[in-house]
């Protein structure tokens, strides 16, 4: 009997050796899909944007803000406090150190409950990634299969790497990069030794050690980690005792902090587009911007919102008045600033690449342009008088009589005249003269999206961007040819690679170098004495031009330096009227005005004179100095009649008072002009014809029906 039951005892024994020994080869595969998380490890990491030199403007993450560091980034004090104070044995055990483990176990004994888990580095890194903090004997089960499979799979280096990179140092700051980079403003290879320990010693208890918080806590802290060093022979006396005086300058406001929000939200918007996640892939997304020139940008919106405030006695914190600025480098389309609003916490919508907003008389260069290129010349003389124009309105018909701003007239004026002083009634005569399909036809070559197909094209009556305003401006800044603006220039990979660099878009030869240069020289007298003056800069020559929409709506100015444009926008964001004498003079010039005379300062190797092409010439033209050139040759003298009829005189006077900009008013058909002469606007035909399909440049476009995108550059 007595056998019998040593008999079946061994044959419990075995049953029970086999059972365990079946359910740990079955955890252990059935743990597969966990361990590969760290075998396989693809950590969401951080990308960071960057301005065209190289800093930061903001890290972007989804809820855990982590940057990865190679073994090889890491410095050898930090592997070593890191060893020394979390498992001195790390690298003889194979994930688990029974020692420490007996250790533990008596000492939970002890205390009646859990407070020692005995767990090496390889097992705090599984808790971290795949299992919890639960202290259940399954769990420690689980975490111990985990720990040799994983010792078996991964070498020591890559464990602590992956330990380095996963664990939380307070702050929203994961992996020892990323807290190196708030904490310090460092990279590991500038960390001292005082300041790795202090990294060491917070992975621990993040937020009871956090250096931000509890500053000497820290620091006590970190001298445990140096004091354990110095014991086990890592660490000689004198870098002891001169680590443990220093006193590391920890940063309350840490990188993730973004500098320029405008701007990275336009990136993050773009990023949407690819379909590519931004926010977890590591990217390094180097963009356009020069965060010197973008600090200038933001400030000259504020300086011109304060005057403008101040103007309308209105305060900020109810004030509906907003503005948008952004500055371009001519030559490459490369966006240098970009300012959205004049406060992103209120209100993030991108002023500059998401609103619609008509430029008024701002866009009166480019009707200008096309009639010199058809042969007109600064000094051919423009009809400065009063029309009424005909139209039908569901079957009714209309008048419409547009005034000078001014409210008067000027006979016959040179055109260059007419543009420095923003003339209507000039412009609007001049459209007439051209006609409306001719200016279409060219406005499409530029992209210009739902172009008027009436004479309202004379007096900017569409809906751009600012960025859009920017891209069209460069036919004049860059010597006749559109170059699309662009916001990033590279992006590279987590692992080091260029995966996206872009090439600027060009439309070429909109119109030549000599031609766009006439323009530019009219351009300059605008700010020098016309309705732009405001926009002067002591020591460069700057050009650009005014625009003011119906009874003040929205302000502009568009100008151009010999090397970069800038694009200033006032107007409200409930679309009424600014106030009285709200132009793009008086409103948005000072802005431009601010912005070149700080970027002076900033980089005072600025480029300041415009170059003249070759092909431009100067003359005489009743006895004043005029350019010409092969295309616009001056105007052929005519004989003066010996009297001149009141409403038909050579009148205009570049000493006249300008009050800075322009107006668009309708009347009613029984009013009377005194020089009015009626135009039927639908005997004006709308139809282009075809574009030349054998052109690439130039392919044959059709007119949305829906509004233009908000996005008006390129993809990047």
């Amino acid at each position: 009997m007595f056998s019998s039951l040593i008999k079946g005892s061994i044959i419990l024994i075995i049953i029970f050796i086999v059972a365990l020994t079946a359910a740990f080869i079955y955890a252990y595969e059935e743990i597969s899909l966990d361990a590969d998380k760290l075998i396989n490890y693809r950590p969401k990491i951080s990308s960071v944007i960057l301005d065209r030199n190289g800093k930061k403007l903001a890290y972007v993450f989804k809820k855990q803000h982590r940057l990865y560091a190679r073994y090889d980034e890491l410095p050898s004090y930090l592997v070593e406090g890191l060893i020394a104070m979390e498992d001195t044995k790390f690298f003889e055990h194979n994930g688990v150190n029974p020692d420490a483990i007996i250790r533990a176990i008596i000492k939970d004994i002890q205390a009646g409950k859990f407070v020692e888990g005995g767990s090496t580095l390889t097992q705090q890194l599984i808790k971290n990634k795949v299992l919890t903090n639960e202290k259940k004997l399954a769990r420690k089960i689980k975490e111990a299969i985990l720990a040799l499979k994983i010792e078996h799979e991964l070498t020591k280096e890559q464990i602590i790497e992956r330990y380095l990179n996963e664990i939380s140092y307070g702050n929203n700051y994961f992996g020892v990069k990323t807290a190196a980079n708030g904490y310090f403003h460092k990279e590991l290879s500038a960390l001292t030794l005082k300041e790795t320990a202090l990294l060491v010693g917070l992975p621990n208890a993040p937020s009871y050690y956090n250096p931000i918080r509890h500053y000497k806590r820290a620091l006590n802290r970190a001298n445990n980690v140096l004091y354990r060093m110095k014991s086990l022979g890592w660490l000689t006396e004198s870098d002891y005792l001169k680590a443990v005086k220093e006193s590391p300058k920890v940063y309350k406001t840490s990188l993730t902090q973004n500098i320029a929000p405008y701007v990275v939200d336009e990136v993050i918007r773009r990023f949407k587009k690819r379909n590519e996640d931004i926010y977890t892939a590591g990217y390094k997304i180097y963009t356009t911007i020069d965060m010197k020139q973008q600090k200038i940008a933001r400030k000259a919106v504020e300086y011109a919102y304060k005057k403008v405030l101040k103007k309308y006695k209105e305060n900020p914190k109810t004030s509906t008045i907003n503005a948008a600025f952004v500055a371009v480098e001519n030559k490459t389309g490369d966006i240098l600033a970009m300012v959205g609003g004049v406060d992103y916490k209120k209100s993030a919508f991108n002023r500059v690449t998401q609103t619609l907003r008509q430029p008024g008389s701002a866009f009166k260069p480019f009707i200008y342009q096309t009639a010199l290129d058809m042969g007109y010349n600064p000094a051919t003389p423009l009809t400065d008088l009063a029309r009424t124009f005909q139209y039908y309105k569901n079957g009714k018909p209309k008048v419409w009589s547009p005034k000078n701003y001014e409210r008067d007239f000027k006979g016959f004026m040179p055109l260059r005249e007419a543009l420095v002083h923003s003339r209507n009634l000039a412009t609007i005569n001049l459209v007439s003269e051209l006609g409306v399909s001719t200016i279409r036809k060219r406005l499409a070559f530029l992209d210009v999206p739902h172009i008027p197909r009436d004479m309202s094209i004379a007096l900017g009556n569409l809906g751009l961007s600012p960025l859009k305003m920017a891209q069209i401006y460069s036919v004049f800044a860059n010597k006749g040819h559109m170059i699309e603006p662009r916001l990033i220039s590279k992006v590279i990979s987590k692992e080091g690679a260029v995966i996206y660099e872009t090439r600027p878009k060009e439309i070429a030869d909109f119109t030549t170098p000599e031609q766009a240069y006439l323009m530019t020289d009219i351009l300059m007298d605008v700010v020098k004495r016309g309705t732009g003056r405001n926009a002067q800069v002591k020591g460069i020559e700057l050009a650009g031009k005014t625009g003011t929409t119906n009874k003040g709506v929205d302000a502009w100015f568009c100008g151009y330096s010999p090397t970069i444009e800038a694009i200033s926008w006032f107007g409200r964001d409930n679309n009424k009227p600014i106030g009285k004498g709200a132009t793009g003079g008086a409103i948005a010039a000072p802005a431009f005005a601010y912005y070149f005379k700080n970027l002076l300062k900033a980089y005072p190797e600025t480029k300041r004179t415009f170059d003249i092409p070759e092909g431009v010439f100067r003359g005489e033209y009743k006895g004043r100095s005029e350019l010409y050139t092969k295309t616009s040759p001056l105007p052929e003298e005519k004989k003066k009649p010996e009297e001149k009829t009141p409403d038909m005189m050579d009148v205009w006077d570049t000493d006249t008072q300008v009050q800075n900009d322009e107006d668009m008013t309708d009347v009613s058909p029984d009013e009377e002009s005194p020089y009015a002469e009626t135009i039927n606007i639908d005997d004006e035909p709308i139809d282009e014809g075809p574009v030349e399909n054998d052109d690439p440049l130039h392919p044959k476009r059709t007119e949305p029906v829906v509004p233009a995108s908000k996005d008006s550059g390129t993809l990047f």
